[in-house]
């Protein structure tokens, strides 16, 4: 009977309390496991976990999965569980191994006196012990021993196997470096979430992370930068090539001989990414000669557009050196799959390069696009002659897939679309639901990330197979991916900031049958992995809660219409207006709020009565330029025009998200306009609302003038604020106020000038929200 069935069968079971007489019920809705298995019936009676509670194991594999319980128990209650080699009569866990089931699938049945898992190898057995501490209280994750806890789990019966068979996650090391023990640490809670493979980007542009004995210069070299974490990501200067490296780190061979080990035992295969041909600036700065110039740069500190130092393609010298590095990977890494990158190649040094054009000519090649499908599919040839499978991202499409390859598709899912068509296995990570650098709330309340939004939300929308895709694609399709790449991500915490609960609502969607799949029912058992979360110590995200609005605006009759909502579908949200307090009395929110004068609404999740999570709090100020005409003397660009005529004084603010709608902007040009207020009135300030984030480009304006008029022609000026550069590696939003003594006025003029070009040269932009008069 299918799951969605059973949970509305009203079955129940009664268990008491070891220490009161209080009586729980359990439920199918209390089965709260993530994610949700094929299959779940549960049955009358229950098996209570005691100190005396042993594992009957057989072999070393049933040992090593036990352990990972037994390990819990001993933490969090102080018993040290046993394991025994000759069957108990009552209270144990054993182990039934059946060649009549998948690879990673089990089968888990609890009765009074006896738990049985059975599977067909390690990974049905770890996964079904993952499942047993979610069915136990979450106190079992406590990393301290905890009192009072009935370990308890109701009698039922888990059939299990995952949908798609590469669950993955990657982390991306090179940008920012991280420790061995917290990769460890990723690995164990990916295995808690189901999830089997980890992708590591060990070389990219700003890093070289990995030890390769026969070339010592690429960790000597090309593991460390000039440090300027204290500037923008692409806002960051090239270095001079004596200038002191000091930022960085690598993993010798030894740390992944430790890592590939502890993941083994976690049922987690690592996929090895050696970049090529291009995001490889840390390998030219350490041996230049395998790049058309042979010129030496630096290791760059933060971003680089574009991507012009890349390994030559017409050297034979180049292949001899990847081949030298892929060796010692490949002894390192025993994944089927050899990640190569092969993205976002710029071929402009190709297109002059003597080496490159022979390479053209004696492979009768058209194209440097030909020319990176020549060096794929050589490079695919000496992998594949290893026993192994090149995958790579879909720009290696380009020209033509070499024979044996296997596509990561991350833009978009054209790639995946079109390799699967052509008989290619395919990972699908598409940047709009798998790209955990992506914001996960509203930008003004969370730390930096590249762009983009995907909330858990719709993380949990994914589905690797495309609904165009044929029957004969879909089987093509290995499963999904999430990717953090790590630009803004500098520290550990920030790195599971990002990862979780994203993670979560992936591993449902890459395990669970797709006909199961429910949001409501999914973000109900999210809150109890939140408790597990907090207990394991884990900075997840609660942006899911944060409060966010849309905004209405009537412009004929100057009001406004604030809708409230989170990422929950039955959240308990209540609001006050202005200086009123936030507890048991506030509003009930139901419908959108509706305003016509300055108000405040202030706004939060409500639990037990009480608010919990982040207080939203959002000021609509009516001021005296309310949907008053606005003459653009300098016209904002065609990019950003927010809500043009009316967007300087419709009275809604923008908010860190440049792309939000309301924000107008000017490239390189100064903003220069008129505010008509119709007839002559008292006026003492005028403040601009602009944001900085230096990053693509956006500053503040180097100055801010204020000038009023009674006629419109003639113009005097009654304040100015002159605002110097300064570096900032923040995204900040500030309002320039210019006050002075009130004044009668019809016209205000505003202008602010821009920075015009960047300390590398670049067009900058000025953005404006909102020109409030008063």
């Amino acid at each position: 009977m299918k799951l969605k069935v059973l949970l509305i069968v009203a079955l129940s079971l009664v268990i008491f309390s070891c220490n009161t007489n209080e009586t729980k019920v359990f439920t199918e809705s209390d089965i709260q496991v993530i994610p949700k298995p094929e299959t779940l019936k549960l049955k009358e009676g229950h098996f209570k976990f005691t100190e005396n509670t042993v594992f009957y194991v057989t072999d070393d594999i049933q040992l090593r999965a036990s352990q990972i319980l037994i390990d819990r128990f001993k933490t969090a209650q102080g018993w040290d569980l046993k394991t025994v080699k000759t069957q108990p009569k009552s209270n144990f866990i054993q182990f039934k191994t059946s060649e009549n089931i998948g690879k990673e699938a089990y089968k888990l049945i609890v009765e009074n006196d006896v738990i049985t898992i059975e599977s067909k190898g390690y990974n049905g057995l770890l996964y079904a012990i993952q499942t047993l501490r979610q069915l136990l209280p979450t106190a079992i994750e406590s990393q301290t021993k905890v009192a009072d806890i009935n370990w308890v789990i109701p009698n039922l019966e888990i059939t299990d196997k995952p949908r798609f068979q590469w669950r993955g996650l990657m982390l991306d090391v090179s940008r920012h470096f991280f420790q061995k023990e917290y990769i460890k640490k990723t690995i164990d809670r990916l295995a808690y979430h189901k999830m089997n493979t980890l992708h590591l980007h060990l070389v990219d542009d700003q890093g070289w992370r990995i030890e390769i004995k026969k070339y010592p210069k690429l960790t000597e070299v090309g593991a460390f930068r000039v440090d300027q974490e204290d500037k923008p990501w692409n806002g960051r200067y090239t270095p001079e090539l004596d200038e002191k490296a000091t930022y960085g780190g690598f993993y010798t061979q030894e740390d992944i001989k430790e890592i590939v080990a502890y993941a083994e035992s976690r049922g987690v295969t690592v996929v090895p990414e050696i970049e090529m041909p291009a995001h490889v600036t840390s390998a030219i700065a350490s041996y230049p000669e395998f790049s058309c110039l042979e010129k030496p740069v630096p290791v760059p500190s933060g971003g680089l557009w574009p991507i012009t130092d890349i390994y030559c393609a017409g050297k034979e010298s180049t292949f001899e050196f990847l081949e030298d590095v892929l060796v010692e990977v490949m002894a390192l890494f025993p994944s089927k799959y050899i990640h190569v990158g092969g993205d976002e190649a710029t071929k402009t040094n190709w297109k002059t390069c003597a080496h490159c054009k022979k390479r053209m000519k004696d492979e009768k090649l058209k194209s440097v696009e030909e020319l990176q499908s020549y060096f794929i599919k050589r490079m695919e040839r000496f992998i594949s002659s290893k026993g192994r499978v090149l995958i790579g991202w879909d720009e290696i499409l380009e020209g033509g897939l070499a024979p044996g390859a296997t596509v990561m598709s991350w833009r978009g899912v054209k790639g995946g679309l079109e390799a699967s068509e052509q008989g290619h296995d395919v990972v699908m990570t598409p940047g709009s639901h798998c790209y955990f650098d992506h914001y996960q709330g509203p930008m003004d309340t969370e730390p930096k990330a590249w762009g983009g939004y995907s909330p858990v939300s719709k993380v949990y929308q994914f589905d690797p197979i495309v609904d165009t895709m044929s029957d004969e694609q879909a089987k093509h399709v290995l499963g999904g991916q999430a990717n953090l790449w790590s630009e803004y991500v500098t520290t550990e915490s920030h790195s599971e900031y990002m990862i979780y609960p994203r993670i979560a609502a992936l591993s449902e969607a890459l395990w669970s049958p797709k006909p199961s799949r429910n949001w409501v029912n999914f973000s109900s058992r999210l809150e109890n992995l939140f408790k597990r979360y907090e207990h394991q110590n884990i900075n997840y995200a609660k942006s899911a809660y944060t409060i966010t609005s849309e905004t209405e605006v009537n412009d004929s009759m100057n009001t406004i219409s604030v809708a409230l909502k989170n990422e929950f579908p039955v959240a308990d949200i209540r609001y006050v207006l202005n200086e009123s307090s936030l507890d048991e009395a506030a509003i009930k929110y139901t419908k959108p709020i509706e305003i016509n004068s300055t108000s405040t609404i202030k706004a939060s999740l409500f639990k037990d009565n009480k608010p919990v999570g982040k207080v939203f709090e959002k000021t609509f100020n009516y001021h005296k330029a309310v949907g008053k005409k606005v003459i653009y003397n300098i016209k904002y660009h065609d990019s950003y025009k927010g809500k043009e005529a009316s967007n300087m004084v419709n009275i809604v603010r923008g908010t860190k998200n440049f792309h939000d709608g309301q924000w107008q902007a000017w490239l390189v040009k100064d903003m220069d306009l008129t505010i008509d207020l119709d007839e002559l009135t008292d006026v003492s300030s005028v403040s601009v609302g602009t944001m900085e984030s230096q990053g693509p480009s956006i500053y503040f304006p180097t100055q801010v003038e204020v000038l009023l008029s009674n006629d419109g022609k003639t113009f005097s000026s009654v304040g100015k604020i002159d605002r110097p550069f300064e570096s900032n590696a923040n995204i900040i939003l500030k309002d320039f106020v210019i006050g002075f003594d009130t004044q009668k006025a019809q016209f205000i003029r505003v202008k602010a000038k821009n920075l015009g070009k960047t300390e590398r040269g670049g067009a900058t932009w000025i953005f404006i929200d909102e020109i409030i008069v008063q």
